[in-house]
């Protein structure tokens, strides 16, 4: 389960830093152009975080090994309803 914290931990961090760009776009910090592309690049990594935290979830419900889940990549879980 520390692997599952480490995960999630990350995930925090990505919410982060999706919160400080919001407010750089709101004092003209950065461009909406910038801010789009780097959100863009957030939400497939937090796509594919969540992705692994579930699988390691349901391999630990089923009995079965949490650290054989294995990061897939965003084009496979981009678009996954939670």
């Amino acid at each position: 389960m520390e692997q599952d914290q480490l995960i999630l931990s990350r995930i925090t961090e990505m919410v982060e830093d999706e919160r400080r760009l919001r407010t750089a776009l709101a004092s003209g910090q950065i461009d909406s152009a910038t801010e789009q592309e780097r959100l863009g690049r957030l939400e497939r990594e937090l796509d594919r975080c969540w992705d692994l935290l579930r699988q390691r979830r349901a391999k630990a419900e089923f009995g079965e090994n949490p650290d054989e889940a294995q990061v897939r990549p965003s084009s496979q879980v981009e678009g996954y309803q939670g």
